[in-house]
């Protein structure tokens, strides 16, 4: 997640856990996160009690092929590839024990992820080797990283399903990459706020920051740059305006 921050005012980025962490400042801090983009966001159907002129919107317009594909996409990830969520949503300790001991298991459970999530990126040994690095030699060891799975869906609060609904006074900006796990219809962002910047990518998956950090950093200075939908949302701190 990248943060900008002046007296006591933020604007965020995030993506996966990076769009909890950003929505959780814009829902516990709407007056301090000014605004926030995120590149991939897990979030329910528009109803036609909550939202009724999006949801007679959203039925009369047809969906684009590439939304038919983020669709299908999302689907055959749910069938055949969150596997690893319902494992350490349910026994992270189990799992834990052997990312621990092993790290050959370690290097395939990662990787596993690094190659199917993301749109054909070459990845590079010491790339790979640096994410399994991080999650085997940190002081808290690769069993931490797991808790967080437990932790969401016990919450008794259900905390985490607020993150994708309405946050009225935090403007919005989506990046949208092809191969992204979760690539809800567009239409549907509308519920979690003011959608000031959109962006359909034509390449880049799930890890957008390592696969196209020009489009990501394009997307940024667009929305938060002069002219853009969040331009000037931090006093004194507009963006790219002297550019």
């Amino acid at each position: 997640m990248i943060r900008v921050l002046a007296k006591r005012s933020a604007v965020t980025q995030g993506g996966d856990l990076g769009f909890a962490v950003t929505r959780a400042m814009a829902l516990q801090y709407p007056r301090s996160c000014k605004a926030t983009h995120i590149n991939m966001a897990i979030i329910q159907e528009p109803t036609p009690e909550e939202f009724p002129a999006l949801y007679a919107k959203m039925k009369a317009t047809p969906l684009t092929d590439a939304e038919k594909a983020g669709i299908a996409r999302g689907e055959r990830f749910q069938e055949e590839g969150s596997g690893y969520f319902k494992l350490q949503a349910t026994k992270p300790q189990t799992i834990g024990y052997s990312m621990a001991d092993s790290p050959v298991g370690l290097l395939a459970w990662i990787y596993e992820k690094l190659h199917d999530w993301s749109d054909e990126y070459r990845w590079k040994d010491d790339e790979i080797l640096t994410w399994v690095g991080i999650y085997y030699f940190s002081a808290a060891g690769p069993a931490a990283s797991q808790r967080i799975y437990y932790e969401s869906v016990h919450d008794p609060k259900q905390i985490v399903a607020k993150y994708g609904k309405w946050i009225p006074d935090v403007k919005l900006g989506v990046g949208r990459f092809p191969k992204e796990l979760s690539l809800p219809p567009k239409l549907w962002y509308q519920i979690m706020g003011p959608l000031v910047f959109e962006k359909e990518h034509d390449s880049g998956g799930h890890f957008a920051a390592f696969e196209r950090p020009d489009a990501l950093v394009e997307d940024l200075r667009t929305m938060f740059g002069k002219g853009g939908g969040a331009f000037g949302v931090v006093k004194r701190c507009t963006g790219y305006d002297e550019q």
